[in-house]
């Protein structure tokens, strides 16, 4: 009897509790998407460091998937709260039929069983659907081969989404019963009729509070965007705090001002249904201060999430051509005190057997310089203050690095890049980090003069030029200064490169081959000189370093996935999250006000009417918490450019635009089922 009654109401309930359905089904398939990538990616051809990359990005995906979980398990038990409310004339009727509050609560069991039963079956279905598709992503992600995969069911991802989402339906249904054991027929009765009492605020408290509120956000805006560089963790996590309490401080007064300065304005006020609209608006945004606040930022925080996750994922590919156009280098550290019996890389390889040019199609061999006289604190100049503030950690006493204007062109020649000129009296400097630019620019200008052994040069430009020697995926050049050939002495060498491009087509070949025999060369050398390994032997060698196109490929492809992934998933649950709260507080209130709407229809209100009203509702309803939150993101991201630089911003504009897009397909789809849902409810009493 009491399961027929179950599955009877849950059958009448599926148009009204769409959007609660809709969202446990897309709760339970993102979930089960997320957690079975790596299953998914053993279906895949991949290197052992990519294997190794997914296997980090499913650990981060298994950590954020218990937060994950505490943000649906939290939705989940809000929407049972509606879902009480809408059925509060029932349970009157049961009780007035003599039924008692143990079977209404066993109702209500075998009702939340049966919806998850049903919500995670579905969602599985639709998960494993769509995990096939997330497949292809991972894929494309990670550059890696699909020619073996085969479709595939995580087993691992589907134990832990059943018991994750059992673990939330067993808080509700202790929630539900702990609400029926408080119910009172009384209530329940008159829970139609019952109307809300809007407190009106004290008007003058609202606007000061609102101008504190406006004045305390407006000053944590110019922390962020203008001085960032001076933000530590600690002021961080201040700014957050204070930010949240005058987001909150913001909604708290408008739900107080704004209908008494609609009000006062009688001619908006009084036209059409106007007041109606307004009285309604009110009270939603009264009895929801603290949940528009929380949505507020979670939408502020999704925002800057998938904007910086995109932009990391873009500007890195980007990057991978710009700045790694070649296959190899090899960097050595050189003690400026020791002599060498080799002149460079080239003659310790032939000594010993190797010919390291043999791999090679095209390289350049060259070496850096340091004048000990010549300090970064000396270049900056006149901004020296302003970047022992914004950069605390810098080395200020650290001689220049330097590099000869034959040897910078001829790796120019080899990158394809443009070469650089000047007079026997010139130097020029190169940068590519941006904030480096910018206090090393205050530090030139055209004729500005510097001291490099013994020679007076002057700058060519007023501004650094793009320029770089290591091969990266990152703007990492914080400075570089090209010189005269002339000027350079060849003892003071302090770092020696060999980069080149390789001969053969198979790159992951070549790239072994050269790795085995240098190292064999240099345990040879370091054996030799009878010496610490760390200083090799009759070379001025103190450690060498490579670093290859094909291992920062796969280390950026790998990072940038990752980053992709989380933000994706923070940020679509995040999302769903925000949807559905203001979702079901809509068809909430408009459960309540069936009687309000058919009041309207008494006395004379056209359905059209009724419907543009509703429509002004729900859609200032969803609006109110985004357009704050946009706000908080221009100088939120304004705050993360200034970390994104390394990477590169100049794809910030195309990650916002995808990241506006999902908010408009997700956010705004449930704008819209909310309103269609809540139309179909006012039509008239059921």
């Amino acid at each position: 009897m009491l399961f027929k009654l179950s599955l009877s109401n849950i059958r009448k309930s599926l148009r009204d509790y769409a959007i609660y359905f809709f969202t446990l089904i897309i709760g339970v398939s993102v979930f089960y998407v997320f957690n079975a990538i790596g299953g998914q990616a053993a279906m895949l051809e991949m290197s052992d460091s990519q294997y190794e990359m997914i296997q980090v990005l499913e650990t981060l995906i298994s950590g954020t998937s218990v937060f994950v979980a505490g943000v649906l398990g939290l939705l989940i038990v809000y929407a049972s709260r509606f879902l009480m409310k809408r059925r509060n004339r029932e349970f009157a009727l049961y009780m007035t039929l003599g039924m008692s509050k143990r079977k209404i609560s066993a109702i209500l069991l075998l009702e939340t069983l049966m919806i998850g039963v049903g919500s995670l079956f579905v969602g599985l279905l639709i998960g494993i659907g769509l995990s096939q598709l997330s497949s292809a992503i991972v894929a494309n992600m990670f550059e890696a081969d699909m020619t073996s995969y085969r479709f595939t069911v995580s087993g691992g991802a589907i134990v832990k989404t059943v018991v994750y989402f059992a673990v939330m339906y067993l808080v509700v249904m202790v929630f539900n019963s702990f609400v029926v054991t408080r119910m009172k027929l009384i209530n329940l009765m008159q829970s139609g009729k019952k109307s809300e009492q809007i407190k009106l605020k004290n008007p003058v408290l609202c606007v000061v509070v609102f101008l504190l509120a406006a004045g305390l956000l407006g000053y944590l805006y110019y922390q962020v965007g203008w001085r960032s560089v001076r933000i530590d963790r600690n002021d961080a996590i201040a700014i957050f705090a204070a930010g949240s309490a005058a987001t909150f401080l913001i909604f708290w007064s408008v739900s107080g001002m704004l209908l008494r300065v609609l009000m006062s304005m009688k001619s908006v006020y009084f036209k059409g249904l106007n007041s109606f609209t307004f009285r309604q608006l009110s009270s939603k945004i009264n009895t929801m201060v603290f949940s528009m606040s929380v949505i507020c930022l979670m939408l502020f925080m999704t925002i800057c999430t998938l904007s910086a996750a995109f932009s990391i994922r873009n500007s890195m590919n980007k990057n991978l051509d710009e700045l790694c156009p070649v296959d190899y280098e090899l960097a050595i550290n050189l003690d400026t005190d020791k002599q060498s019996a080799y002149s460079d890389i080239i003659e310790v390889c032939e000594d010993n057997g190797y010919d390291i040019t043999s791999d090679f199609s095209d390289y350049v061999n060259f070496k850096t310089y340091n004048d000990p006289e010549l300090l970064l604190a000396d270049s900056l100049g006149d901004a020296l203050n302003e970047a022992l503030k914004q950069f605390r950690f810098l080395d200020y006493e650290a001689p220049e690095q330097l590099v000869r204007l034959s040897d910078y062109n001829a790796l120019m020649e080899l990158y394809g890049r443009e070469k650089l000129s000047m007079a026997d009296d010139e130097f020029i400097m190169l940068c590519n980090y941006t904030s480096m630019i910018n206090l090393r620019n205050k530090g030139l200008s055209v004729g500005t003069e510097r001291t490099v052994f013994g020679h007076t040069l002057r700058s060519k430009y007023g501004t650094c030029q793009d320029g770089f020697i290591d091969i990266s995926t990152e703007h990492i050049n914080a400075g570089l200064i090209v010189v005269p050939d002339n000027v350079i002495e060849v003892s003071a060498a302090t770092t020696e490169y060999f980069i080149g491009e390789y001969s053969s087509k198979d790159k992951a070949a070549a790239e072994q081959e050269v790795h085995d025999s240098y190292d064999a060369v240099m345990r040879t050398v370091s054996m030799s000189g009878n010496q610490e390994d760390d200083v090799l032997g009759e070379t001025n060698f103190q450690g060498y370093m490579w670093t290859t196109k094909l291992e920062i490929k796969e280390a950026a492809v790998g990072l940038g996935a990752i980053v992709a992934f989380l933000g994706l998933y923070v940020g679509l649950v995040f999302l769903i999250a925000c949807g559905a709260i203001l979702a079901l507080k809509e068809l909430s209130d408009s459960v309540d006000s069936i009687g309000r709407y058919e009041t309207l229809r008494k006395i004379g209100a056209e359905e059209s009417d009724i419907s543009r009203s509703l429509l002004r509702q729900t859609w200032i309803f969803f609006l109110l918490p985004l357009v704050l939150a946009g706000i908080h993101s221009v100088f939120g991201m304004k705050f993360l450019i200034f970390f994104l630089q390394i990477f590169g911003t100049e794809n910030v504009g195309s990650s916002v635009a995808m990241t506006a897009l999902m908010i408009l397909l997700i956010y705004g789809g449930y704008f819209l089922v909310t309103y269609f849902c809540s139309k179909g409810i006012i039509k008239g009493k059921r």
